[in-house]
């Protein structure tokens, strides 16, 4: 007698997305000095043969102001739920591109997070990647 076959959440996640039909995604990760290159990756990834891609980026830049974290405290909380945020990006991505010429910190941590996900990660500059 076999035991029962145990599906984990990200098998049954990849599963879903296989049913029903979905383009890969792609989860853009890199420094927010790079918000710009970001856009034109997104675009480019989006336009891809033969369908497109579906692409997940960081939606806000802390570096810039902007009055939702105006406040130094409100902005150190939101940095840690955006990091949150992004890593569930990360894991709903089939792959993950990593963007700009340089790799600080927080991208090499999700760089490292993808790859133990089994995610293939892709870089704009490959000569920065922290593992070649």
């Amino acid at each position: 007698m076999s035991s029962p076959q145990v599906v984990t959440p990200v098998e049954m996640l990849a599963d879903a997305k296989k049913q029903l039909g979905f383009p890969s995604i792609v989860a853009i990760c890199g420094s927010t000095r790079f918000m710009a290159e970001m856009a034109e990756a997104e675009l480019r990834e989006t336009y891809a043969e033969p369908r497109g891609n579906i692409v997940v980026k960081p939606g806000c830049d802390l570096k810039t102001p902007h009055p939702l974290w105006s406040d130094p405290v409100e902005a150190e909380a939101l940095k840690v739920r955006l990091d949150e945020l992004h890593r569930s990006k990360i894991l709903l991505a089939d792959e993950v591109l990593v963007v700009g010429d340089y790799i600080g910190d927080s991208t090499r941590t999700e760089i490292a997070y993808a790859r133990s996900l089994g995610k293939p990660v892709r870089f704009t500059h490959p000569a920065v990647d922290p593992d070649a």
